[in-house]
């Protein structure tokens, strides 16, 4: 028995059409267009500053209701802001994680020259904002200086947000590039946090290292060949507790458990294929078989089509249309709402933020780049070093994170709303200036 093969949509339409198809699909359709959730999350962006600056005090006091979690004996108290932020936004990181392991291992970064690229532009992504704030900040009696971790970091949400705006301009070498450059970037932002500006607690040594524990444990599951997703979901709640509860932001567990997903198929096409000819007589309805025997056979080619797609495909295709239409967008709801004043600015404070975000960050990316390859530590990309500036120009936008270390580094008052407003507007310069070089500059991929 021959097998042809036929597209997904031919496939697709052997099904038995249903009334409620009709609006599905439709809908379906449109969230598979890449420019769709970039849109939402902008219009999410704008009723966030509109509301923080219409009713400042209703939007601080409804995320800041309160919320908690419980899992056992932990108890996690916080707010709705506290939810978004460190327990949906670690499903975004998951799935992140997941497709940079999906490119670890067939894609663009399974040759070790090509991954180390992003690594290298992330290094030079920080250092570069802090020695142009430092620079516009100097230090003295009272120092503005003590902010220099705030234009460090790029808010990946929002990065992503502008390339899906941009759609096919991106080529996929560079989205990937500037992913994990973005994750490298955060891991260097919490090192920033923890060395420039330690909280009174500190670090819980304990409760981290249980959670790498089991986190060691999940990947040894993994090696032998446990794929029961409900016990990998227990284990990863509780590497995310653990998390929260040692002070190290949590979504870097939803980075490390993406990482940890296998992304080899168990049962190779081709013994599908095998298995499908074994039993075609049965399936095409030329043989008669007992109903007992017909449900072991179409159980066992579930099982073999299952098993086919490997458990990162599997966990990253069904979560990208709930990260880009309902987390990123609450996502940018509850953090984008900057209250602008503009009594008592600082604006050597303000000018060294938003100059530190729009060019410390390409100027860092494309000179480290550069570098890396000319000595020969990394590999020349697919792409144009013009494309790849327009990248590093995208990586300006540092919304969430930076907002984060200016509460750390400032008290409240003039001078944490005079970064916070730098922050807002080196990162809509940033976004506005990237989109538009893009748009000049890339041809769209076919």
């Amino acid at each position: 028995m021959s097998i042809r093969v036929t597209s997904s949509d031919k496939i697709e339409e052997m099904f038995p059409d249903t009334p409620v198809r009709k609006i599905i699909t439709p809908v379906e359709r449109l969230m598979k267009v890449e420019t769709t959730g970039g849109i939402v999350l902008i219009i999410m962006t704008l009723a966030a500053l509109l509301w923080a600056n219409l009713s400042p005090s209703t939007y601080e006091h409804f995320w800041h209701l309160p919320f908690s979690l419980t899992i056992g004996s932990w108890i996690g108290h916080g707010n709705l802001h506290w939810f978004i932020n460190d327990a949906l936004m670690t499903v975004f990181f998951f799935n992140i994680g997941l497709e940079v392991k999906g490119e670890m291992t067939y894609g663009e970064l399974h040759d070790p020259k090509a991954a180390s690229l992003p690594i290298i532009a992330a290094a030079g992504g920080m250092l570069f904002p802090a020695l142009i704030y430092l620079a516009l900040c100097p230090h003295g009696a009272d120092s503005a200086a003590h902010g220099w971790g705030i234009p460090t970091a790029t808010d990946i949400a929002f990065v992503v947000g502008c390339m899906a705006i941009l759609g096919k301009r991106v080529p996929h070498a560079l989205r990937v590039m500037i992913l994990t450059l973005a994750i490298a970037d955060d891991i260097g932002a919490i090192l920033v946090i923890a060395i420039g500006y330690p909280s009174g607690d500190g670090i819980n040594f304990v409760a981290l290292g249980t959670a790498f524990a089991l986190l060691a444990l999940i990947n040894v599951l993994f090696r032998i060949g446990v794929r029961n997703l409900l016990l990998h979901g227990v284990i990863g709640v509780a590497i995310w507790a653990f998390f929260v509860k040692s002070g190290v932001h949590p979504t870097i567990a939803g980075v490390l458990l993406g990482l940890s997903v296998p992304a080899k198929a168990v049962v190779s096409q081709g013994k599908l294929a095998k298995f499908a000819n074994g039993v075609g007589n049965v399936l095409s309805g030329e043989t008669t078989v007992s109903g007992e025997e017909k449900y072991r056979v179409f159980s066992l080619l579930k099982r073999g089509a299952r098993e086919s797609l490997s458990l990162q495909e599997r966990l990253y295709k069904p979560l990208v249309p709930w990260v880009n239409f309902a987390i990123m967008p609450l996502f940018a709801l509850s953090n984008a709402g900057v209250e602008i004043k503009l009594n008592g600015l600082e604006l050597p404070v303000m000018s060294a933020v938003a100059l530190a975000l729009v060019f410390g960050k390409p100027i860092g990316i494309f000179l480290f780049s550069l570098l890396s390859v000319k000595v020969g530590i990394a590999k020349m990309p697919s792409y144009s070093w013009k494309v790849l500036w327009g990248g590093g120009m995208l990586a300006g936008i540092g919304f969430t994170m930076a907002l984060f270390v200016a509460g750390l580094a400032f008290d409240v008052g003039a001078r944490q709303d005079s970064a916070k407003l730098g922050i807002l507007l080196g990162s809509f310069t940033a976004a506005i200036l990237g989109t538009i070089y893009m748009k000049i500059v890339s041809k769209p991929e076919k």
